[in-house]
Order: C-alpha cells, then structure tokens, then sequence
C-alpha cells in the first residue's frame, strides 16, 4: 500500500491506463505541461508525449465533439473539463450525440468516452467553479455516472470507466483532492467489472442507513462516528454509481434499519436524493419506521465562498435529519 492524495491516485490510475493501451488519449485545458489546475495530470505529458495527452483550446464542445470523433475510430478519449460549471458548453454534445449514439446506431457504435469532471465545493472558488450538475446527466439515458469517495476508489474506478464501452461521466469531489489515504497500485484492474456498477457498504449499523457519495461520504462517516458516540448504529452506504443506481444494496440495507437519510451537496430539489427516497420507499415501504429524507444543498446558485459552508451539508445537518428520523 501506498499513500497518495485522491489527486495523485487519479494520476497514477491514468498512467497505468495509458501504458496499457495505445489507444487511450488524454484532452483537455492546459493538462499537458501544467498538468491541469490541479495537477492531476502532472508528468505525463512528459512521459506519454503531446499526441497522447492533448492540451485543447477553450472550447469544451470541441473537445467533447472531438472525443467522439476519435472514439468511433477506435479510441479512447479521456476529456477534463476544467471546472464544473464550465461543463454546459459541452451539454449539447454530451446529451444528443455522446449519450445516444450506441442506441442510435442500434448497437453497432460504441462511445468509450470517459469525461473527467471536477465537481462540487469546499474550495473557496469564484462562480461557477463550484456546481454539482450530476444529476442532469444521470437523468440521460446512454451515460454511466460514477463518482469515487477515496483516494483507492479513485485509482480503481478511473481505470474501470476507462475500459468500459459506454460513455462515462467521471465526477471527481475537487474539496477531497488532497485527501490522503492508502493505494495499492499494483492492484490489476482488468476490462468492466461489475462492481463499477455497485455500491458498497463503508460501515455496518442497526439503526439507519446513511447513503452518501463522492464528497459527503467521509462527513456521513463522521456522523456514522458521532452518533455512535450517543448509542446510534449507523449503516453508512457510499453509492458510487449515481447512473445505473445500485437500488439492490440500499434496500437490503434499510429492510434491516428501516431507515433511510441521503445525503449529497447538489440541491435537494430534483437531485440524486429523490431518485433514492423514490426507489426505496417503492422496494421498502412496510419495512419503513419513517420516510426517507434528504439532506443537501439549498434551491440557490452556489454562494460566495465566504458563505459557501453554510451551504454545504455538514455534520450538524447530517444529524439533524438523523435526530428526526429516529424521533418518527
């Protein structure tokens, strides 16, 4: 095992995916020789050369539009969108072209299109660089979304979404970037594997379940800790996968608690959240002791970062829904 930053294991999964395959590319804005404006692609310009790891124009539909050309010619593009609000240009690409080719072509296309996206907050940044549109794209049929909580989820899924045949959406928690944790990087990853598709139980518990992904599951982990401190087993479920959406783990897991609070940083309003509390309350409703609630953030544009904390859903949020969902 090795200890690495969540940025740094993206990095080395990225490496061993470009030494496995000449066909794998790397595209993006100032990724090259800068190594992207967090570093995440540091050295491997040097190492891989300009025709393997691509610095583009600013022009994130281009790059997108460009990634399909090269993935129906036997490619296999991984685009960096810098920030997360400046995904939209690219929308159009993503949604009516990358998402809808195999299904259009009635299968004889494949997209093996893995677009890297930085997401979420945390980070004191300027407008715009600090959006949680996830659920805009798992709402698109054709796109696998996926989002890693650690720095070992992060080394292992990168190189699963990028073996895949479908188009991926990789959303990458920038606040969690410099998080440490260990890495074993000798660990073989092969072609798809189902467990890019599965969620995983992080912490067993009795008396609620806690689903959480990318960003907030270390905080639904820290509450897991707190409330246990006060004689409340939480489970704490990190999803993974937000597009397919493992249903099967989270209802097996609340048939036993019989209570259910997800958490995400995106609004509550139509996000991630819903899906889940729609889904379970389906599959679990006469093993439910209280409706499914969620926690996240507020129906407003991302606030300033002065302000951007108490946006987030924190500890104190997080158990407070507990605190409520235990009362019913």
């Amino acid at each position: 095992m090795t200890t690495i930053t969540f940025a740094k294991a993206i990095n080395h999964g990225l490496r061993k995916a470009l030494e496995q395959s000449p066909k794998v590319l790397l595209m993006g804005e100032d990724i090259g020789a800068l190594g992207g404006v967090f570093r995440v692609t540091d050295g491997l310009q040097k190492d891989f050369g300009q025709e393997r790891v691509v610095d583009t124009p600013l022009a994130e539909s281009g790059i997108v539009g460009t990634a399909i050309g090269l993935a129906m010619r036997g490619y296999r593009p991984v685009c960096e969108i810098q920030f997360d609000g400046f995904i939209f240009p690219a929308f159009d690409q993503i949604t009516t072209q990358l998402a809808k080719m195999h299904y259009r072509s009635q299968g004889r296309l494949t997209l093996p299109v893995v677009i890297r996206v930085p997401y979420g907050g945390g980070i004191g940044a300027v407008e715009h660089h600090s959006e949680s549109p996830e659920a805009l794209f798992a709402h698109t049929a054709g796109l696998r979304v996926i989002s890693p909580s650690s720095p070992a989820e992060a080394f292992t899924m990168i190189q699963q979404a990028i073996a895949s045949p479908d188009p991926v959406l990789f959303f990458e928690p920038k606040g969690r970037y410099w998080e440490k944790g260990d890495v074993d990087l000798d660990a073989a990853v092969g072609a798809p594997h189902p467990a890019l598709d599965t969620a995983k139980v992080l912490r067993a518990g009795t008396d609620l379940t806690l689903v959480a992904y990318g960003p907030t599951v270390q905080t639904a982990l820290k509450a897991a800790e707190t409330a246990a401190a006060e004689g409340t087993s939480i489970e704490v479920i990190d999803l993974r996968t937000l597009s397919p959406l493992d249903t099967a783990t989270v209802a097996a897991s609340v048939r036993r608690t019989g209570r259910c609070v997800v958490v995400h940083e995106a609004p509550v309003l139509y996000g991630t959240g819903a899906e889940v509390a729609a889904r379970i309350t389906e599959d679990c409703f006469f093993h439910l002791e209280a409706p499914v609630l969620r926690v996240g953030g507020f129906h407003t544009p991302y606030p300033v970062a002065k302000i951007e904390h108490d946006y987030l859903p924190g500890l104190d949020r997080v158990l407070d829904a507990v605190d409520r969902s235990l009362a019913f």
